[in-house]
């Protein structure tokens, strides 16, 4: 059969048509909030490079989890910016640390709402890298070790999900060895299993204040050309112990997205990272796009590629319009 049998408008014609036959479908319960966390109380300074995001003291950042709660948004992502950063980045480990104390207010106030913990050093070191340094570079197994001390005490503080961001080999392994020797084996860990040493990740970082005083991260962030790569890193991660994978970026790697989908049957996350929700954000200001239309577009391609959660800056915006 063809034209004029096969007429694929008809089913386009209505909204209600085109939303019986709609293949991909967003929810605000696949949305991830990050949530920027700084000393002090009673603080929600806004963000320069990221219109519409905060930073929030351990108390105001509890009081936006409720709120987040209340438009179907069911779990977020912490990163800490501390007072004071040293080499080691040790006050990550911090029983009172800022994401420590986070997590414990969230938990307060807001018990069924999923916390997720960041685990990286860029934060917290004076130098800004993800690690311990040997001759300028991020000692893999000596980072490994401080891995494990900022797994236990973020988990001890309540996280339900330890997300290792710093891209160390074996990092899912060991996070997943403390965890269980200090009988947390209800803990899970959502690992960074793919995450690219990207341009887009300009605006996280003044965020974080977490930009390297040196150098860059490409000898542990992957290359941008490798796609064969990021499955191998992927498994790797799977058989080390992790319960949910991620890609990240998302817009640029929309193709790995969907090439992890397609080989493992795991939970896959994606990160809409910071550079791409600022480039809708600053074209959406100069009237060149229709921002909200773009954001939701933005978000159905990154589900559609395959993604079953989406780590986004989008979600509070997002989520009264998937109502």
């Amino acid at each position: 059969m063809g034209f004029p049998d096969t007429r694929l408008r008809r089913l386009r014609q209505t909204a209600s048509l085109r939303a019986m036959v709609q293949e991909t479908s967003l929810a605000s319960s696949s949305l991830i909030a990050p949530i920027f966390v700084i000393p002090g109380a009673g603080e929600k300074k806004p963000i320069s490079s990221m219109p519409g995001q905060f930073h929030f003291s351990a108390d105001t950042a509890a009081g936006e989890a409720q709120e987040l709660l209340t438009h179907g948004i069911n779990a977020v992502l912490l990163f800490g910016i501390p007072p004071v950063k040293d080499e080691k980045g040790e006050s990550s480990c911090d029983e009172h640390g800022v994401v420590q104390e986070a997590i414990r207010a969230i938990k307060k106030v807001a018990p069924d709402i999923v916390v997720i913990a960041d685990l990286c050093f860029c934060e917290y070191t004076s130098h800004g890298h993800c690690g311990v340094l040997v001759h300028g570079d991020v000692h893999n197994d000596l980072t490994l070790i401080e891995t494990k001390k900022q797994a236990v005490s973020l988990a001890q503080a309540g996280a339900d999900i330890i997300a290792p961001s710093g891209m160390m080999d074996g990092m899912v392994a060991s996070i997943r060895q403390a965890l269980d020797a200090k009988n947390m084996p209800h803990v899970a860990i959502l690992s960074y299993s793919a995450k690219y040493a990207s341009a887009y990740y300009g605006p996280f970082r003044e965020a974080a204040q977490s930009a390297p005083s040196f150098g860059d991260r490409r000898t542990y962030q992957m290359n941008p050309a490798n796609s064969d790569e990021a499955m191998r890193e992927i498994e790797e991660d799977i058989k080390e112990g992790a319960d949910i994978v991620m890609v990240k970026p998302a817009l640029a790697y929309l193709d790995i997205i969907r090439r992890a989908k397609d080989r493992f049957a795991m939970p896959l996350a994606a990160y809409n990272v910071s550079g791409e929700y600022a480039m809708i954000k600053a074209a959406a200001e100069k009237k060149l796009i229709d921002g909200e239309r773009v954001m939701m577009e933005t978000l159905l391609s990154i589900k559609r590629a395959g993604a079953d959660m989406i780590i986004t800056y989008f979600a509070k915006e997002a989520a009264p319009l998937l109502r």
